[in-house]
Formats: structure tokens, C-alpha cells, sequence
């Protein structure tokens, strides 16, 4: 397993380009499940969710064709011969996103069956809303050894109520309503902008959908859906999570690629907290702050204060004078990080869904343990400013999401590097 080794202290100077979103591109790319032509798309992050997504689509008999570098971070998918709807754990089972394949499999092919998904381990994220969205659409669904098989001779349009907000929940929906037959309604949706890009492309695609991005989506069923070519959105989490950096080291960042607009709640929470901003159309320029102030943050639903940021936010407290109350309304089980930001030096207390962190704490370098994405990230930014040096190991949960996080942030100067594990070699087996 690799390990990030980081010596904290440097202010971070410079630009830094935003990646693709890597939750805008795993529905976009289950989406080509739903035609026989080609469906091109742009901006994919070089990140592993994206790789582990392109053998789920292969071993279907998805032809996919995934470039990076001059090729623009472009892929091709193909499913003209699909030959096996079906999705098996050992493919996803590192991967939350892989239940976005259901919908467009039992919309396309009358059929699919699809392994209950794993990935980071922050709490439960049901697929009953999946299933119970299916049957209202008229398929038939059967779970049993840890696979869900969904039937439908043809899906029927039918109005769908979300018993809370789920954004796969929503996608996954969203791509099934697509090819049914007659009108869905779909009520209480999820309004994250990765949601108005998959409706985007969609409607690229030959769909009809109104309303994405709102709490009620419209779709009016067509008889087949044709290849186009689409743009994935920039990483909202990904420019947060270096906005923050710049904020944390006292640096002049400049985020350049992104999307201000969806940025607002976070742009708003460092505001509060003394952090000066600046932005136009594409970039966000942050000016670090040594004096930070507390602000408390409690996650939502988009447009609020992404649970996605809430483990950043909390490297954020840990440097802010006065005490910061992070309330997390999302996963239940998402502080695992808390632990090792204690480990090195943090000033927090859990109790149940809320985090107490009081500052301003000097952080000093440890080994930690990476939990889950997310918190690899919230660890990387206390270890920009931590004294002396900080190892964190299971990076793998970063490659996940962010593309070359140690090396956009040594552009900036941050002391970072990547190492691998030296295994023993092991006797007998020949090895020289």
C-alpha cells in the first residue's frame, strides 16, 4: 500500500487546475448502458473509481476506450454487444457508485443483476430507494446472495416519491424513467449540479427530461436513446478541498478550472471564518488567513454544506481560534478521522453526530491511517500545516477521487511524496 510522507509548513503559491468531477463521470459513463451508439466523453479524472467503472462496462461487453494526457482526459464507450447485464462483487465492491448501472441495465436490456455495492466505509447508504423507485416504474426485483435482480419486459413511466434525497438514488432513476414508456415524475430529487449533468447528457442523448437540478424532474419516456458527446463538469470537492489548503497554510492560491457557483457554501463558511476570496466565471483565488475564526457547520443536502467537505472543514477548526461544532446530518458514521487528527495534536470531541473541535491547536507530525476518501484529504491538509513530518498510509481511498493530489500540490510547494510499501521477499519462491 502506498503512503503519503508530508513535511508541514509551507505556504502554498500558485495555480492549481481542477480535474473533472469523478461524481459527474461514474453516471455519465453508466449512462452509454442506455444506447448502442458511442457516447464520447470529456474531462474524466484519471482517478480509480473511474478505472474500476471502465472493467465493470468491459466485462459487460462495453467497448471502452479511456485516454488521458494529449487525449484530454476523453473516453469512448460502445455498448452496441452487451452480452452479460450483470454487475459482480468482486468489481464493485470498492465502489459505492456501481448501483448506478441498475436503472440503465433494466431500462436497456429488460434485465440486470447487480452485487450490493461497497466502498468507503462512512455509514449506510441504502439501496432500498433504488428498488423501491424500480418497482414503481414496474420491475419486478429479487435480492439473494448479496445480488439485487431486477426484471422488466419494458418500464412503465409512474410518479416517484423519494422517501429522503439520494443523488445515485436520483441518477440511477433518472437513467431508467429515460426509456420507459409515458411520463415519470419524480419528487423530492436530489439538486447537486453531478444530477443537472447527467440530465444534460442525457438530453444529448435523445431523452426528455425538464426540471434536473430541482426537487422535481419531469421525464417523458422515448422508444431509444443515440450516442453524443458531452463535457464532464469540474470537481466541486476537489477545488473545495485545495481552496482549503491555500486557506489552511496562509498561502495565495489560485484555483483555476472550477465553477464558483457551485462553490457557494463553502466560499460563504471561510468567509465567516476570516479567509478572503475572489473569484471569476472559472477560478477561485484564496488568500490564507493565520488568524482564522471559528464557524460551525452543519452538512445538507445540496446547496448546503457538502458532508463530502466536512472532514476538510474539520483540519480548518482545528487552526481556527474558539471552539467549531461540525454537525454531520448525512452518515452516521462519518468522524473516523477525528481519531487521527487527535493523533496528532487536534483538540476534538465526539459526541454522537456532532464534533466539538476546539482551536487554535499547533498540530505536530504522525503516522496516520486514511479511513475513507474524504478523510484522506481532511488528513493531507492537517499535515500541510502540522510540524514536522506526517505519514499516512491506505492512500489508495485519495486515488479514488482526487487525480494526482501529491503532485498538484507539490506545484504549490508543498513537501509531498508518494512511497511504496517494500515487501519482504518471500523465501523459496525463486525471486532474485
Amino acid at each position: 500500500m502506498d503512503k503519503f510522507v508530508i513535511r508541514g509548513g509551507n505556504p502554498l503559491l500558485g495555480t492549481i487546475r481542477v480535474s473533472g468531477a469523478k461524481n459527474a463521470a461514474l453516471p455519465a459513463m453508466a449512462a452509454a448502458l442506455l444506447t448502442e451508439e458511442p457516447v464520447i466523453l470529456e474531462n474524466i479524472p484519471q482517478v480509480r473509481d473511474i478505472e474500476t467503472t471502465r472493467k465493470l462496462l468491459t466485462a459487460m461487453g462495453a467497448e471502452v476506450e479511456l485516454g488521458y494526457g494529449r487525449a484530454q482526459h476523453r473516453t469512448t464507450i460502445c455498448c452496441r454487444n452487451l452480452n452479460a447485464p450483470e454487475a459482480s462483487y468482486e468489481l464493485v465492491k470498492t465502489m459505492r457508485a456501481s448501483t448506478l448501472v441498475l436503472g440503465p441495465l433494466v431500462a436497456r436490456c429488460g434485465r440486470a443483476r447487480v452485487s450490493l455495492p461497497g466502498g468507503c466505509a462512512i455509514g449506510t447508504r441504502p439501496i432500498d430507494l433504488h428498488i423501491k423507485g424500480l418497482e414503481r416504474l414496474g420491475a419486478k426485483i429479487n435480492q439473494e446472495h448479496g445480488y439485487v435482480e431486477a426484471v422488466a419486459e419494458r418500464l412503465k413511466g409512474a410518479e416517484i416519491t423519494f422517501d429522503k434525497i439520494t443523488v445515485t438514488g436520483t441518477e440511477d432513476l433518472l437513467m431508467a424513467a429515460t426509456l420507459a414508456e409515458g411520463e415519470t415524475v419524480m419528487q423530492n430529487c436530489a439538486r447537486e449540479p453531478e444530477v443537472a449533468d447527467l440530465a444534460d447528457l442525457l438530453n444529448k442523448m435523445g431523452a426528455k427530461i425538464e426540471g434536473a437540478g430541482t426537487t422535481t424532474i419531469r421525464v417523458r419516456g422515448v422508444a431509444k436513446l443515440h450516442g453524443a458527446k458531452h463535457r464532464i463538469i469540474p470537481d466541486r470537492i476537489e477545488a473545495a478541498t485545495f481552496i482549503i489548503a491555500g486557506a489552511l497554510t496562509d498561502g495565495d492560491l489560485n484555483i483555476t478550472g472550477c465553477d464558483p457557483a457551485h462553490l457557494g457554501s463553502l466560499l460563504q463558511k471561510l468567509q465567516e471564518a476570516g479567509v478572503k476570496t475572489r473569484h471569476t466565471p472559472d477560478s477561485v483565488r484564496v488568500e490564507g488567513n493565520a488568524n482564522l475564526k471559528a464557524a460551525d457547520v452543519v452538512t445538507e443536502e445540496y446547496p448546503g454544506f457538502p458532508t463530502d467537505l466536512q472532514a476538510q472543514y474539520m483540519a480548518v477548526a482545528t487552526q481556527a481560534e474558539g471552539t467549531s461544532i461540525i454537525t454531520e446530518n448525512i452518515f452516521e458514521n462519518r468522524f473516523m478521522h477525528a481519531q487521527e487528527m487527535l493523533r496528532m495534536g487536534a483538540n476534538i470531541k465526539i459526541e454522537g453526530r456532532r464534533a466539538i473541535v476546539r482551536g487554535k491547536t499547533p498540530l505536530s507530525g504522525a503516522a496516520v491511517l486514511a479511513s475513507d476518501l474524504r478523510a484522506s484529504a481532511s488528513l493531507v491538509l492537517a499535515a500541510l500545516v502540522a510540524d514536522g513530518e506526517t505519514i499516512i498510509d491506505r492512500v489508495y481511498h485519495i486515488d479514488r477521487g482526487y487525480e494526482n493530489i501529491e503532485e498538484k500540490l507539490r506545484g504549490v510547494g508543498a513537501q509531498i511524496r508518494r512511497i511504496g510499501e517494500i515487501l519482504p521477499k518471500r523465501r523459496g519462491s525463486g525471486a532474485a
